[in-house]
């Protein structure tokens, strides 16, 4: 009982802590690396446990000797002065922290509104599986081999069993019978894209921008879903779906057409998720430059096609030495009034991260 009081009492220091840092952690990435299937490693400084420290013997009694107010004990307190000492010093706990919990803790700190699913395709429905056995049940479910090897036992342990007439006859306790459970299994969950810029004028600092953003994306949209299927497209002048790696580790070097990304985007959703039994969530990350003539095609596409599918479609344009910028602009003067489901967000650096993800996510869609 008191382990379990002093465990859950840590676990609230654990949460003051994440809650305390949020935007730190958010801002510098600092759990990316360390995620495992269910859980993320956190990095926790300064949880000292209270403890006795003892000093040497016949050391004097207390306030013996020489010495004025404010001297310290022993040296002369400069940095650095002194011999090597033995004792070890300060450390940085890493905690594991479920990610369903760190989801609640971003959706408090940031005051994210809970999602409202649209269609079908996010109905759980009940399916019975069978996964154990009973010694009871109908007997269209009677398991013969395990029914079997009860008799066979039964009768080696009682001596009725004849090798030489190997006769082996079940009786009411040696039957056994496969049992059910059920299970809640959703049809299918919501599809988020992501749309990455990896033209020459990405650095690598940008793109550990859109990582960082995205798992955070990531984390909430788990929790509000029971499963989430993910595709992600970069482009430069020309456009591809990609898996998860390469999308993190790709770096172009060609010009950047926009147009490109929006026609495979298009392409995949009408490939894989209607609109109508799918929640689509669309992140497109860039740095503003795009081909001159490209941008009403561009737009084109987005109003048309793109931003009727989405429930959400996210613009989050990272600042970057070599980008125009100009995409973001074009975007608010030309629809940003027109589409409730069109969020822009300029991300100037790392610091922006906090706040691009309050944005893109505080609707609630």
């Amino acid at each position: 009982m008191h382990i379990d009081q002093d465990h859950n009492r840590f676990r609230q220091i654990v949460r003051g802590k994440i809650r305390q840092n949020l935007r730190k952690y958010v801002t510098h990435g600092e759990m990316i690396g360390r995620q495992g299937k269910e859980l993320v490693s956190i990095p926790i400084p300064q949880l000292d446990i209270p403890h006795f420290r003892y000093g040497k013997n016949g050391s004097g009694g207390v306030a013996q000797g020489d010495g004025e107010i404010g001297q310290p004990i022993d040296g002369d307190g400069e940095p650095g002065s002194g011999k090597a000492g033995g004792d070890p010093g300060a450390h940085v706990l890493e905690v594991d922290v479920p990610l369903e919990e760190l989801a609640q803790i971003l959706g408090d700190e940031l005051q994210l509104p809970r999602i409202e699913p649209k269609g079908k395709k996010n109905i759980e429905e009940e399916k019975y599986r069978y996964n154990s056995i009973r010694r009871a049940g109908p007997e269209s479910l009677r398991h013969f081999k395990r029914t079997y090897i009860h008799a066979l036992r039964r009768q080696i342990a009682t001596g009725t069993y004849n090798p030489r007439d190997p006769l082996v006859v079940p009786i009411r306790e040696d039957k056994r019978y496969r049992a059910w459970s059920t299970v809640n299994n959703p049809e299918a969950a919501a599809a988020i894209i992501y749309i990455m810029d990896v033209s020459g004028s990405m650095t690598d600092e940008q793109k550990a921008i859109v990582r960082t953003e995205s798992f955070w994306i990531d984390t909430w949209l788990k929790s509000q879903y029971g499963g989430l299927e993910i595709r992600y497209i970069i482009h430069d002048a020309a456009a591809k779906v990609v898996d998860e790696h390469t999308f993190y580790h790709t770096r172009e070097s060609g010009g950047t057409r926009i147009s490109s990304a929006y026609r495979v985007c298009k392409d995949l959703i009408e490939k894989e998720f209607s609109p109508s039994e799918w929640n689509i969530y669309v992140f497109q990350f860039s740095d503003g430059d795009n081909w001159g003539e490209d941008n009403n095609v561009s737009l084109r596409m987005l109003n048309d096609d793109l931003l009727p599918a989405s429930n959400l479609f996210c613009y989050g344009q990272v600042d970057s030495p070599y980008g125009s910028g100009e995409y973001l602009r074009t975007l608010r003067d030309r629809l940003g009034s027109k589409h409730e489901n069109l969020v822009l967000s300029e991300i100037h650096d790392r610091d922006g991260i906090f706040d691009s993800i309050r944005l893109f996510l505080g609707k609630g869609r």
